[in-house]
């Protein structure tokens, strides 16, 4: 009775070691969070933000998980300085007194092992809302020279940036309320 005891016990404890939570630190050299907004509904201004950092925090067994990344707002980069800088003035961005974005997501949907969605709250200039971000790519896999597990993928939003108070241009239609956000990311096992 006792060996059994002692057998049932070291499948549950294995089980369980199998079900536990990896966290995962997101790699900057592989992460970037790139934004698309039409111009006058004629063209496509482009940029990104060069700096982001956080981690992962996922379970594949359980299908669970908690995604935090922090984004350098005065990281942005449009490839025309005074472009950049107008970004991070007060019609925009505001970097000075909001010099960081945050998503943080709790809710993951997976499609098989495969994350298909995470729902959290973005907060963008101070204000925080509810999003979405649905993963167009998604795999984890062995890094050789890492000697680690790296997971990660490209994953889409549409920001609706009247919501965050960023209305500069609304009215003559300088740009759109709508701005599609790609984050992707690669996130290191620890």
């Amino acid at each position: 009775m006792k060996k059994i005891l002692l057998t049932v016990l070291a499948v549950v404890a294995s089980a369980g070691a199998l079900a536990e939570s990896a966290v995962y630190k997101i790699d900057p050299s592989h992460t970037k969070a790139i934004w698309e907004a039409k111009h006058f509904a004629t063209s496509t201004n482009r940029g990104q933000w060069d700096k982001t950092e956080g981690e992962i925090t996922f379970d594949k067994a359980a299908k669970t998980g908690m995604v935090d990344v922090t984004i350098d707002m005065s990281s942005i980069n449009t490839g025309i300085a005074p472009f950049n800088t107008h970004l991070k003035g007060t019609d925009f961005f505001d970097v000075t007194n909001h010099p960081t974005a945050r998503f943080v997501g709790d809710k993951l949907r997976f499609e098989g092992d495969k994350v298909v969605e995470v729902a959290g709250n973005m907060t963008i200039r101070g204000k925080t809302n509810p999003a979405v971000l649905k993963a167009t790519l998604f795999n984890c896999y062995d890094n050789p020279r890492l000697k680690r597990e790296v997971c990660g993928g490209d994953f889409e939003t549409v920001v609706k940036r009247s919501t965050y108070d960023i209305t500069w241009g609304l009215a003559e239609k300088f740009t759109s309320d709508d701005i599609k956000v790609t984050i992707q990311v690669e996130a290191i096992k620890q």
